[in-house]
Formats: structure tokens, sequence, C-alpha cells
């Protein structure tokens, strides 16, 4: 081996090494920008004209307060959950014809902005209306149906319902009739994102159901 050839193969190899780190780093993935609330109130709040997107206020109501019992509080949601959620409306496993193609509408980045606003807003409170139920709706919240191998809602869900953050969401006020919509959903298929709650869910009555979904709107 000559002089020459020593500084050569330190020069090449060298390079290589340079040229290696640089497509490491072009190839890592771009972190996740801090959520901004503030950027994500406005979305919900005013939607965006230019791109035909609609404000999420128009169907949740302000602040994420939704006055109308077929579309859910998202006020004080989990923001893991949230942001779970609207990115799950984008696939196969959660399709609805309102949610889907607003999804599929908002960035990465929005969902997560939107996300982070709605779980710094206060929900307001629900009740019960129920009083025939609310008993069996409480025995199943709180101990579950033994005998079906139904787990208590409040093992996940916790006791006051305010859930288990980036696992299981937020659920004390929540409509009634959305609340059963969602369990219906999951007995019969149409919702596939919970191979728990579709488990639970297939195993519970329509009675069963609707009594649990009453208690869970007035938890607090």
């Amino acid at each position: 081996m000559n002089r020459l050839t020593f500084p050569l193969l330190k020069s090449l190899l060298v390079a290589t090494l340079a040229v290696s780190a640089g497509v490491t780093a072009a190839e890592a993935p771009r972190a996740a920008p801090k959520a901004d609330p503030a950027k994500g109130g406005t979305l919900y709040d005013s939607g965006d004209a230019a791109r035909g997107l609609p404000a999420c206020m128009s169907c949740h109501g302000a602040a994420g307060n939704s006055t109308i019992v077929a579309n859910p509080k998202l006020a004080g949601q989990i923001e893991a959950y949230t942001h779970k959620q609207l990115v799950d409306f984008t696939t196969p496993n959660r399709q609805n014809p309102i949610m889907t193609p607003y999804s599929k509408m908002l960035t990465e980045d929005e969902k997560r902005h939107i996300a982070a606003y709605l779980a710094t807003q206060q929900v307001k409170p629900g009740a019960a209306k129920n009083k025939d139920t609310v008993e069996l709706g409480r025995k199943i919240y709180r101990g579950g149906i033994a005998e079906k191998g139904v787990a208590a809602c409040a093992s996940c869900h916790g006791a006051t319902g305010s859930g288990i953050p980036a696992q299981y969401p937020r659920l004390s006020g929540q409509h009634q009739d959305y609340t059963y919509a969602q369990l219906d959903a999951f007995k019969n298929g149409a919702r596939k994102n919970s191979i728990q709650m579709t488990t639970l869910a297939q195993r519970m009555s329509a009675e069963e159901m609707k009594a649990v979904s009453d208690y869970i709107a007035g938890l607090k």
C-alpha cells in the first residue's frame, strides 16, 4: 500500500459517513409541533371559508357544549382521545357522513390544535332523565353485569366519568341519545374503532344500554 492510499481511503470514508448522516437526517420523522389551543379555537369557531371548512361550533355548540342531543359535547374531552377520533374518521373504522369529509379536510396539525382547544373548555353538566332506570344504569356503570361478562364502565372511564388520558374518553354529562347511539353502533358493527367496546356492547340489551347512557348524563 503506497503513501497515497491511506489518505484516499480516509477521505472516502469521511464522505460516505457524511452522506449516510444526511440520509438519516432526511428520513427522520418530523416532530409534531406543540398543539396550539388558540389556533384550534379559531378553527372551531369559524372554520375556514376559503377551503370550504365549516365551523365545528355549528354542530357542537359554543366551547364544545352541544345543545343538539344527537351531537356530542366535546368540551373537556381528553385531548389525545379527540385527536384519535378525528384521525379515525378518516379510516374505515369510523365512518360518518359529516365527520369523515370534515376530518379529511383537516391537516394533522389542525386536528391537534382543535383537540387541544376542546380539552381546555369546561363541560356543562347534564342530568339523568328516567328515574325508573337510573338505578339499573348506576349498577351497570359501577359494577358491570357479571352474568354477561360486562365490565363496570367505571373501571375504564373512572368513578365520575372523567376518563383516563390517552386511553378512555371522558363520559360525564354526555347526551343520553349520543351515548346510546355509540353503544348501538359498536353493537351492530357500524363503529369499529374499539374492540373492547364492541365486545361489551354486544353483550348488552337495548334496555341496559339506554339505562347506563342516561346515568352517564348525570355524572359529575
